[in-house]
């Protein structure tokens, strides 16, 4: 959430503010589970989070920026069980119903981050750290007076390069047009990452179609995949 103290800290956010509350079984999927697989942001200390001491094990450490209802970003869990694989997500009910979902896989892989990924990269991850970060579907603010709202910007993905270790991966997914040509401008134009591909990557088997992607499908909008490599 954010605080009288944050803005200064960011030009953009990493999310919408969305009200709702958390449904009955969130809530109590929340108390079983929070205090053991979740921190919040603004709660954090000082520095860089030990991630292996928090896993209870070394292993590549993977970020999910805006797991929403948690729909892909179990499934993703589940399939990687060697990979460290952290969610952050603003939103308390979806960070509630990703906690349903890893309860009924039995995910132990799995740690949620509650606030701002903005603020996570800058102060709580250190810099060539992280084996990837992944950003499915982000906030697309389609009108024209609001691109300067979207997440994808120079300087954020100047901050994920930087915190990306040599080799790693910057895997993004739009069902926005417009906002894809964006996405592929502003990372071409990063010196640290390459484009594994000549524009669009291929649609990972791997990911799943969610509830989103396919309205869109339905709605005429092509979803887009980027890849790109963190060089040196």
């Amino acid at each position: 959430m954010e605080s009288e103290h944050e803005p200064r800290l960011r030009s953009v956010v990493s999310y919408v503010q969305r009200g709702g509350r958390m449904t009955v079984g969130q809530q109590r999927a929340w108390e079983r589970q929070w205090a053991d697989i979740g921190r919040r942001v603004a709660d954090l200390p000082p520095g860089p989070i030990d991630f292996a001491g928090w896993f209870g094990r070394p292993a590549p450490v993977l970020l999910e920026i805006g797991s929403g209802m948690g729909e892909t970003t179990a499934q993703l869990a589940a399939a990687e069980p060697e990979v460290n694989y952290v969610a952050v997500e603003v939103y308390e009910a979806g960070l509630g119903q990703l906690m349903l979902r890893a309860e009924r896989l039995g995910l132990e892989n799995l740690r949620l981050l509650h606030g701002d990924a903005v603020i996570a990269l800058k102060e709580h991850i250190e810099p060539d750290s992280l084996s990837g970060v992944r950003i499915f579907f982000p906030d697309p603010w389609p009108k024209k007076r609001h691109h300067k709202r979207r997440l994808v910007q120079p300087d954020f993905v100047k901050l994920v390069a930087s915190r990306l270790a040599p080799g790693g991966i910057l895997h993004m997914a739009t069902d926005w047009e417009h906002y894809a040509e964006q996405m592929l401008e502003v990372c071409s134009a990063e010196p640290a990452l390459r484009n594994r591909f000549d524009d669009w990557a291929p649609r990972p088997s791997w990911r799943p179609v969610t509830k989103f992607e396919h309205r869109a499908d339905q709605e005429g909008r092509i979803s887009r995949d980027l890849i790109f490599e963190r060089v040196g």
